[in-house]
């Protein structure tokens, strides 16, 4: 009773229930925005195996038809989330390349690499996993293939430069970009020493590893294949 006028609560309960569902209704774009969030934190925190559909329906508020309806089930939504940190890592790295010394260049393309641990942490664990979807966009293992072709260029027009096999960039391009990747992956969870340093560290090892380069290197042990 209101004011002395007799309410009925059902109708209450019902006007409450289309109140609510007026708030949260969301357009098709801002849905899919949604679960791509929802499904990101889950697989960064669970893994692919270890989340479901129906747990992110649930976090969403929606039923599973719904997940379904957008992605085509937990294998594309995974799929969107992977893409999507592959694309967002490989413009930091790609971006990042202004200067034009080629040990500054290092600094940046390591910078770029933590920074995206720094602040997208929840992607790089989900990159960091091995995807369990064949007709998955992309791989940790194919990321750095592509981070390696930029710094390819780089060490190719270097090593031209000081009469060595340009053709080895490549290889040299896979190692470099590799140690800072797995170097990347431990400071993930340590997270110490600072950024900084990190990055000064991993320029040191690399930078004054070319500079003292062999144009042959020769092996000193025993073994020769």
């Amino acid at each position: 009773m209101i004011d002395g006028v007799a309410t009925d609560s059902s109708s209450t309960s019902n006007n409450d229930k289309t109140r609510r569902t007026r708030r949260t209704r969301m357009t098709g774009a801002e849905r899919r925005q949604q679960l791509l969030e929802i499904g990101r934190t889950l697989f960064a925190a669970k893994g692919f195996e270890g989340t479901s559909v129906e747990e992110i329906a649930a976090r969403a508020g929606v039923s599973k038809p719904v997940v379904y309806e957008h992605f085509g089930g937990k294998e594309g939504l995974y799929a969107v989330v992977v893409d999507r940190e592959m694309r967002c890592l490989l413009d930091m790295v790609t971006g990042s390349l202004t200067a034009g010394h080629p040990r500054e260049l290092c600094e940046q393309a390591a910078f770029a690499l933590l920074d995206y641990i720094e602040e997208y942490t929840d992607g790089f664990r989900i990159l960091v996993r091995d995807s369990p979807i064949p007709q998955s966009t992309g791989s940790f293992a194919s990321l750095i293939s592509d981070i390696a072709t930029q710094v390819e260029d780089i060490l190719g027009r270097e090593f031209k430069s000081r009469g060595f096999d340009s053709k080895l960039a490549p290889l040299y391009a896979q190692a470099l970009v590799g140690m800072v990747a797995l170097t990347g992956q431990w400071w993930l969870d340590v997270r110490r020493p600072k950024k900084a340093e990190v990055a000064a560290h991993l320029v040191n090892l690399a930078w004054h590893g070319l500079d003292g380069l062999e144009q042959k290197p020769r092996l000193i042990g025993h073994r020769k294949n």
